[in-house]
């Protein structure tokens, strides 16, 4: 089985065989869907749970994943994405299928006679029928996408990612600033209004935003044969420990493992 990945600002996507994922912890929200009859297990401080059908790790819970084959979706949690899988989640506590851990919870949730079709390249007629199922699948198209029902970006919004899109084309420029405050000003926004109309317009809050913007050229260049440290700096990270260390913490594995998952495609 060839495994697949799948990144974009909000949402790294996997699919492939055989994972066995050791004890790790993100700041992602997690979705895990086996596939074709596929088994797998979650185990968590002491306890564990076999999942039939789809699960939701909520963030920072510390996990160890065993599975056939199947989908792995993690979420910026501070997307509308993330949000309501943290919501859908909590209101699932107390359920059967339910295992609390220290404060927060991993949470299987039945989906049998939900089927997408077989076509990898679509990622939607896999995912799709199993997110909308769940309620979810709204959520997920307005991340992708950044827009709802097909309107076109706020101009303001649309000049600001033209400008995130050539400046990681050319490589980070360090001298160029992108807080909050600055990009306002370039935008003609007061702070406040910008951070409130990039959230509605992308669903999901620009420093979360910008950081997986970053990771996304990180990747890039590393794929195109940069070195750790040349791609740690045209991505905006001081130095590749920097960029090892933020890699992690947001997907629970090391940069090693992720490009042997995209070189792989």
């Amino acid at each position: 089985m060839r495994p697949t990945v799948w990144l974009k600002p909000g949402i790294l996507l996997i699919y492939g065989a055989a994972m066995d994922a050791d004890n790790h912890q993100h700041n992602a929200v997690q979705l895990i869907v086996p596939v074709n009859n596929s088994s797998s297990r979650l185990d968590a401080e002491g306890h564990g749970i076999a999942i039939e059908g789809a699960a939701i790790v909520d963030a920072l819970v510390t996990h160890k994943l065993t599975m056939d084959e199947g989908w792995v979706l993690l979420v910026e949690p501070q997307s509308d994405l993330g949000q309501a899988m943290s919501k859908l989640l909590a209101e699932k506590v107390g359920d059967r299928g339910v295992m609390p851990v220290a404060g927060s919870s991993i949470g299987a949730f039945d989906v049998s006679g939900v089927s997408g079709q077989k076509n990898i390249e679509d990622v939607t007629s896999w995912l799709g029928p199993v997110l909308n199922e769940l309620a979810l699948e709204p959520f997920f198209t307005r991340l992708v996408t950044g827009v709802a029902g097909g309107r076109l970006l706020d101009k303001r919004i649309q000049q600001l990612l033209d400008m995130l899109d050539e400046c990681f084309q050319d490589g980070f420029d360090s001298q160029i600033s992108w807080s909050a405050l600055d990009v306002a000003k370039q935008l003609a926004l007061s702070e406040g209004r910008f951070l409130h109309l990039f959230r509605q317009e992308m669903v999901i809050p620009w420093r979360p935003y910008l950081l997986w913007r970053r990771m996304m050229c990180a990747v890039n260049a590393l794929i195109s044969g940069a070195s750790a440290t040349d791609a740690a700096h045209l991505a905006g990270f001081s130095d590749s420990a920097h960029l090892s260390r933020t890699f992690r913490r947001l997907f629970g594995m090391s940069i090693r493992q992720a490009l042997g998952l995209f070189k792989k495609r």
